[in-house]
């Protein structure tokens, strides 16, 4: 069984007990989160897709890790033109841990 849902203006495939690198959430270490806007929840033989989110259902994480990722380096650079302009970016990430996929309004 697997949920498709929003986090952050982008989508992500969850399967129960995965760890999934989100972009930042606020809370602390060790606290439980809730995702209600889910796009598709799949079972082996059938499929749920929401027009635009799934009515009840909710997907639990925990929140397992804070950090950033590595530093990227942004280079705008015209050759013979005395143009170069570098700039840098580490861009800040939570990992969470999928507990529960839950389809309340009915079983898949």
């Amino acid at each position: 069984m697997y949920a498709v849902f929003i986090s952050g203006g982008k989508q992500y495939r969850a399967i129960k007990n995965q760890v999934i690198r989100l972009e930042k959430l606020n809370g602390p270490l060790g606290t439980t989160i809730e995702f209600n806007k889910i796009l598709m929840i799949s079972n082996k033989d059938s499929i749920r897709v929401g027009t635009p989110f799934i009515t009840g259902g909710i997907i639990k994480a925990h929140i397992q890790n804070h950090g950033r990722l590595k530093k990227i380096k942004i280079i705008k650079f015209n050759r013979r033109k005395h143009y170069k302009k570098q700039q840098g970016h580490r861009q800040h990430f939570t990992d969470v841990k999928i507990i529960d996929i839950n389809n309340i309004e009915g079983e898949i």
